[in-house]
């Protein structure tokens, strides 16, 4: 890295709130592209498709954020593993994935979708006795996956703000190192007692099956048991609360695609993996550094080197998606990054999957002249936080 090259500065700005930084556009056409991160540290942007797909599943790409030049945007919390598995490489990762994974398979997804279907048609029933408008997000977005996430893991609904509001200001870019690290803390007492509770009280949820499985016989510490608990709560309700509204959004802005949809319900599947790819709301969520020397996109990249890998640019890609910038709900995305790839790979993405599906084909029944009731520019988008979305979604119908 030389201190004579013009670096642009990350995050990139956005100027339509529906598609991501238009500077990615100019980027994906050269190699991986030093940035300077938040006006400090430096990394490396890594902007194609192939190159970022490759890339994030190299066992050479690090992500342990304890390393020096680890170019996070927001104040990591004041502990090692403080994102378990999230922040972890091999082998310490493997080893803690295999133990949540059977609780994220297909067949114990499909097991979770009564209560997913239960709990979407009592929030679209309080929704529809409420008031016009409504907060899409407040009343529907984000409650359904923490109360999903809550039934998961076993953690008392009456806590749930607990958790949101704790999870807001953790995970945004503009809180201070000391309301972060408050949050944080707040959020870890919370969850270390609900294990101690789980471990000598065992009940039929996630969190007690590990204390059965793994805590009590000392395969894991309470510690690592606590970290994993906490990302699965902040990975279980977050990403999928925005992803909701988010993709409502997107199809109440695109009416064609809106109106596919509703006459051919089928479609929801494919609908859902376009818009996991058209939102790409991890915007700033996959950074790592390099573990060794390396190469990605014909550029080396030395040891302790950070990199960001740009989720939203590799996902609106015109060599893996014609056209990107344009919504169709018909288009095989499958391969999309949303929940990125390799050994990283969101371990609850089908779960994701099922809720999103359930959500939208639920909110079409119930709902058939859902609208917006204010104009696109007076949608709050989450432009500073880690995860893309929005603050706020007023509808009617």
């Amino acid at each position: 890295m030389t201190d004579t090259e013009t670096l642009l500065d990350y995050p990139l700005p956005r100027t339509d709130p529906l598609l991501p930084p238009p500077a990615y556009t100019e980027l994906r056409n050269g190699p991986p592209k030093l940035v300077r991160v938040n006006g400090g540290r430096r990394a490396w942007l890594v902007t194609k498709y192939d190159d970022v797909r490759s890339a994030i599943a190299d066992p050479r790409v690090s992500s342990d954020d304890m390393a020096p030049n680890f170019p996070a945007l927001i104040p990591l919390p004041p502990s090692p593993r403080a994102l378990s598995m999230f922040r972890m490489d091999n082998p310490d990762h493997a080893t803690l994935r295999r133990m949540v994974i059977p609780e994220f398979t297909a067949r114990a997804t499909r097991a979770m979708q009564p209560d997913v279907q239960r709990i979407t048609g009592n929030l679209l029933d309080a929704l529809a006795a409420g008031p016009k408008p409504a907060d899409l997000m407040a009343a529907f977005a984000d409650p359904l996956p923490t109360l999903v996430i809550a039934r998961l893991l076993g953690v008392p609904y009456q806590d749930h703000e607990v958790f949101q509001e704790n999870g807001r200001i953790v995970t945004s870019p503009t809180a201070t190192a000391e309301e972060a690290g408050a949050a944080f803390v707040t959020l870890t007492e919370f969850m270390s007692r609900l294990i101690d509770d789980k471990r000598k009280d065992p009940q039929d949820d996630l969190i007690s099956r590990l204390c059965v499985k793994y805590l009590i016989p000392g395969e894991i510490s309470h510690d690592d048991l606590l970290a994993m608990a906490r990302l699965l709560l902040f990975a279980g309700h977050d990403t999928t609360a925005n992803q909701i509204a988010i993709s409502v959004l997107f199809l109440l802005e695109n009416p064609g695609q809106l109106e596919l949809l509703r006459a051919d319900r089928s479609l929801i599947p494919s609908a859902v993996e376009e818009l996991l790819r058209f939102a790409s709301i991890k915007q700033h969520d996959f950074i790592r550094t390099a573990a060794e020397d390396m190469e990605i996109g014909g550029v080396p990249i030395a040891r302790g080197e950070g990199i960001i890998f740009a989720l939203p640019s590799a996902n609106h890609d015109e060599t893996a998606f014609p056209d990107p910038g344009r919504l169709d709900i018909t288009r095989d995305a499958h391969q999309h990054l949303a929940f990125g790839h390799g050994i990283h790979k969101c371990v609850g993405a089908p779960l994701a999957t099922l809720e999103l599906e359930t959500a939208i084909g639920a909110l079409l029944d119930r709902f058939p002249g859902l609208s917006l009731a204010t104009g696109l520019d007076e949608v709050p988008f989450r432009d500073d936080m880690l995860l893309y979305g929005v603050h706020k979604l007023l509808v009617t119908w």
